[in-house]
């Protein structure tokens, strides 16, 4: 049964507030705040908050006009979430100011500025919110992009970004089928995509272990390392499994590795709902002294820039700061990786990041470092995938491909093979 409407209303503002001012992804404090509300409420508090995030530059431009200056962060807030419902969300104007107002009033450091809200919100014209401009990345992350790739290539990740994602999901065996029985349709690199769902853990094959959710750019570095029957693998930086469960259901030999006990817990589910099996390892990748290995597959722990049109609180809760740390992770990492391969073996590294840093970057440092590492660049040639996406380091994945279907995530693949 559904609850109450303005304490659904307050836990999103609350959760806009963790992200856009204590600069908190939803990921860390979305679970418990959410728990708070009628199971029915959840769902709708988060499309509130994320609809929200995703247009947060667009209805900083509509309330401009009509604010002398910026006002206190919890009412601009306010003023951005009633923006998204009426104009992004099409609500009712009149329901939308009067839960903006009640918002206001119940906090008494805001309550003195109720009428503002109130008089701001009422001038609001929906008609007007499509001539202006796509929602833009912040400016610690648009420069780089633009750098990196030019304004119009940036202009199309950020209307991928504005238009979100289907869902996708990688099948254990006959990914046609599964489509069929869904309502999907088949990506080119095979995987299923829907577009109209509902709860994931009610579909049909879910429950049986039949598929698991991976978006389509996530599937494709197992694709690319497509192991033979019995191949030692290694999968790096695991969780949460779905290049694991890839891996084992191409008949792998799997080790998962993962340095976090909760989310490896996420994947021993997983693998016990799909009927499939790996060893796994809660270690730190690197000192782990295992192997040696025929292929690595690392994922490497990145700034997740790919995933924006996913998790539109990302490029608010961050500034950059955090990036020079992770790209000299990556590097180690991928020293480690090599180092566990037998001679001869793949290394496929990955980040679903859109920055050249975290990719092509990499992998140009990396050959420079070791002597004999080669780019397989015929390995990444695998069906569904637009030759012109391979550049001398890797394959390049961005938001704005298969636009006409859906986008996906950013992200960057290599084969590096160890002398």
């Amino acid at each position: 049964m559904a609850g109450d409407p303005t304490a659904l209303r307050k836990v999103a503002l609350d959760l806009i507030g963790a992200v856009t001012e204590d600069k908190r992804l939803l990921s860390e404090v979305a679970p418990k705040r959410l728990a708070r509300l009628a199971p029915p409420d959840r769902a709708r508090a988060q499309r509130l908050v994320t609809t929200t995030l995703r247009v947060m530059d667009r209805a900083d431009r509509a309330l401009g006009p009509h604010l002398r200056k910026r006002p206190p962060p919890r009412i601009l807030n306010i003023l951005r979430l009633g923006v998204a419902e009426i104009c992004e969300m099409g609500e009712a104007s009149h329901g939308v100011v009067n839960s903006a107002v009640s918002l206001a009033r119940a906090d008494k450091k805001t309550a003195g500025m109720a009428g503002l809200v109130n008089a701001v919100l009422r001038q609001i014209d929906p008609e007007g919110w499509e001539r202006l401009p796509v929602p833009r990345l912040p400016k610690w992350l648009r420069k780089p992009l633009t750098d990196d790739y030019g304004k119009p290539a940036v202009e199309a990740m950020e209307a991928a970004h504005y238009r979100g994602a289907p869902l996708d999901i990688s099948v254990k065996a006959d990914a046609g089928a599964v489509a069929d029985a869904l309502g999907g349709m088949l990506t080119p690199t095979g995987s299923v995509r829907l577009a109209d769902y509902g709860q994931v853990s009610s579909l049909p094959g879910f429950e049986s272990g039949d598929w698991w959710v991976q978006d389509a750019a996530a599937a494709i570095p197992a694709k690319v390392l497509a192991p033979e029957a019995g191949a030692r693998v290694l999968d790096l930086c695991a969780a949460p499994g779905g290049k694991t469960l890839q891996l084992a259901a191409a008949g792998a030999e799997v080790t998962a590795l993962d340095i976090s006990e909760g989310r490896m817990a996420r994947v021993e589910e997983n693998l016990a709902r799909c009927g499939l099996s790996a060893g796994l390892v809660v270690a730190d990748a690197l000192e782990y002294e295992g192997g040696p290995f025929d292929a690595v597959l690392l994922d490497a722990p990145c700034t997740a820039t790919g995933t924006i049109r996913r998790h539109p609180d990302l490029p608010q809760a961050k500034d950059g700061s955090d990036f020079p740390g992770l790209f000299e992770l990556q590097e180690h990492l991928i020293d480690r990786a090599l180092g566990l391969l037998n001679p001869g073996g793949r290394l496929i590294y990955c980040t679903c990041s859109l920055l050249i840093d975290e990719g092509e970057e990499q992998v140009r440092d990396a050959v420079g470092r070791h002597d004999g590492l080669t780019v397989d660049l015929d390995a990444l040639a695998i069906p569904g995938i637009d030759a012109g996406w391979i550049g001398p380091e890797g394959l390049r994945l961005r938001p704005d491909y298969w636009s006409d279907i859906g986008g996906m995530d950013g992200f960057f693949i290599s084969v590096l093979v160890k002398a």
